[in-house]
């Protein structure tokens, strides 16, 4: 009786949150002028439209789904997550669709206005002052609790169709067809679990597109020397400052195989890099995208010094709302040791003027010396 009545449970919660997808609308796919770069048309896909303002809505949708249709959740038992905040957002939304309690374990460090957004959704946090242990305080709470560890950084690559389903692959070739080049020719994307990556890198190799696929990786983080060696053993003491992407330890859902090229980004030009684009766009954006435009620059000076010319898409993965007292906070830039002026000034440089940027990027898969 009781398997009959989960079993029922479970299809319902499956018709939730395919009613909750069948409401929402696409992302947006905002083209962002590249004077600097004649030929190279830039975009970036805004996945801060998204009901919980951010890319791991996608995420969470696929976690829930896979969780259930594996059996894994059960009504009334918490779900459990290991979070730096914006897939706690999203999975603690899911969450309270099926009347389930959610528990974020995220970092000590995690902004406030993130910890808000997941309490808005009814979910709690469980704040860790060691990044690196929020994997095994996860793993007890969800011992202790009877609860389901979600684990992103596991199944994110899994649990996502990467062939069709309207993903993000998917999406951005749909809204790219009555553009001048509807092929992109380079895909970009930061990594933080590494399922957007693995989504991007398979769909398009399943759908024969040309396109390559760049990953710009954050500075405290070990995805681009795991992706140069291959040393899965690589571990770091500190988690990265740009939050929802890089990692201290190789996580199962990074794929390096389905990436094409690399390039290590220091903070202070991904947080340079967020100012400019939040100035072109009229809105704040968060610390990820601007990791992502100067991956996009990299790229784009890459495709001029070849003599190449078509589309760029980076992906814009969250609001820089949910950043105002950290990477918006003048105190707090200053107290980190950010200077940001004169690095937004080479930043609009480069993409206005095709002025390289004054910083030697490590990069691999390029052509050039890392």
């Amino acid at each position: 009786m009781t398997m009959i009545c989960s079993r029922t449970w479970a299809r319902e919660a499956v018709r939730i949150i395919e009613a909750d997808f069948q409401r929402s609308a696409d992302t947006h796919l905002i083209p962002l002028a590249l004077p600097g770069f004649p030929g190279v048309e830039l975009y970036f896909k805004d996945e801060s439209s998204h009901p919980t303002g951010s890319l791991k809505h996608r995420l969470a949708r696929s976690l829930f789904l896979y969780a259930l249709c594996n059996g894994w959740l059960k009504p009334g038992a918490p779900v459990i997550e290991a979070s730096s905040g914006s897939t706690a957002i999203s999975e603690a939304y899911f969450a309270r669709l099926l009347g389930l309690p959610f528990i974020a374990v995220m970092p000590a460090t995690t902004s406030q206005e993130k910890i808000a957004q997941i309490a808005f959704y009814g979910g709690q946090s469980h704040l860790v002052q060691d990044p690196t242990q929020i994997y095994a305080e996860s793993e007890r709470l969800a011992r202790e609790t009877g609860g389901h560890f979600m684990d992103q950084f596991t199944y994110a690559e899994r649990a996502t169709d990467w062939r069709a389903n309207n993903n993000i692959a998917e999406s951005i070739f749909q809204q790219l067809r009555c553009e001048r080049y509807p092929e992109p020719a380079w895909l970009v994307s930061s990594p933080g679990t590494g399922g957007t990556l693995a989504t991007l890198g398979r769909y398009v190799r399943y759908r024969q597109h040309g396109t390559r696929v760049f990953c710009a990786d954050a500075e405290r983080s070990v995805f681009f020397d795991y992706y140069r060696n291959g040393d899965a053993s690589l571990t770091l003491a500190c988690g990265s400052r740009i939050e929802g992407i890089g990692r201290p330890r190789v996580e199962a859902s990074f794929l390096p195989s389905v990436i094409d090229a690399m390039c290590k980004v220091p903070d202070a030009w991904s947080l340079a890099a967020m100012q400019y684009l939040a100035q072109r766009l009229g809105r704040r954006v968060g610390g990820s995208s601007g990791t992502n435009l100067i991956g996009a620059l990299r790229v784009a000076q890459h495709m001029q010094a070849a003599g190449e010319s078509g589309s760029v898409v980076a992906i814009l993965c969250d609001s820089g709302e949910r950043y105002a007292t950290t990477y918006y906070d003048d105190h707090w830039l200053h107290s980190h040791g950010f200077a940001l002026a004169p690095l937004t000034a080479a930043v609009a440089n480069c993409a206005e003027r095709g002025v390289a940027l004054p910083v030697e990027l490590a990069t691999a898969g390029l052509g050039e010396q890392a």
